[in-house]
């Protein structure tokens, strides 16, 4: 009687009141649809990632580039995803990291700047207030625990002077006269700055260049690029976007490098 009492005469549900029920889907209290009732979801890791981007000064411009790769982990499944933005006549930015959260802050950008352009008051956003606003957005929402997986180039011409910044996820800014994000930043930007040592007044045709070099020598030695690359030339004359280019390699001198099997 009394092991029958214990167990709800034979029952074994009576054990599980509010219980989950043998064969059925049960809702935890506090979980509605397996999320916590009031938590937020955070992006913890970027998933379509794209990789370098390099920016060069030049005498009377900027030039920056960014390959079109979109790595879904390590495989190499996008190969038509531009990572630069044309902002207005004088600015653009170019972006490494997740691609989904770049596609957001670039519809939030063109959004600000169509109000700008309805305002019609004559003013717009250069590339100084452009990166200004970059790194306080990244580093509010790295403050919130939910970054932007991204790091940002920005480029352009302010107050008819060239014009580069950088900004990461968590907002670490600064300025220079060569950038470069993601791989670019160890494998093209010291041969970038020694260009820019021996030739500090670069003509336009030098920087194309220079940046068709870099961008090889990334398809080369980074798994996360590609030979296909946009390029964009800020002057006085507005933004020349051009791409997608598509690089010349060769692969002849591979046989002859061994050990890395």
């Amino acid at each position: 009687m009394a092991t029958s009492g214990m167990f709800g005469n034979g029952n074994p549900g009576a054990l599980w009141t509010g219980g989950p029920v043998p064969g059925q889907l049960h809702n935890f209290p506090g979980v509605q649809n397996g999320a916590t009732k009031g938590s937020s979801q955070r992006t913890l890791n970027p998933v379509v990632m794209g990789s370098s981007v390099l920016g060069i000064q030049f005498n009377g411009g900027v030039v920056i580039a960014a390959d079109m790769l979109g790595s879904y982990g390590s495989l190499s499944k996008y190969r038509d995803c531009p990572r630069l933005l044309k902002v207005n006549d004088s600015t653009v930015i170019g972006a490494s990291g997740d691609y989904a959260d770049f596609q957001y802050l670039s519809n939030v950008i063109q959004q600000q700047v169509i109000d700008e352009e309805c305002l019609n008051d004559g003013f717009g956003y250069t590339p100084k207030s452009l990166h200004c606003w970059l790194t306080r957005v990244l580093y509010n929402r790295r403050s919130q625990f939910n970054p932007l997986w991204n790091t940002y180039i920005v480029a352009g011409l302010d107050e008819d002077k060239p014009y580069l910044g950088y900004v990461d996820k968590i907002g670490m800014a600064y300025e220079a006269p060569s950038l470069a994000s993601g791989f670019g930043a160890y494998l093209a930007l010291p041969i970038i700055r020694d260009a820019l040592e021996k030739k500090p007044d670069m003509a336009l045709e030098d920087a194309l260049r220079l940046i068709d070099r870099c961008m090889k020598l990334l398809f080369y030695r980074d798994a996360r690029a590609l030979n296909k690359y946009q390029v964009a030339v800020i002057t006085k004359a507005g933004v020349d976007l051009r791409g997608p280019i598509v690089s010349d390699t060769n692969w002849e001198v591979a046989h002859m490098i061994k050990g890395y099997e």
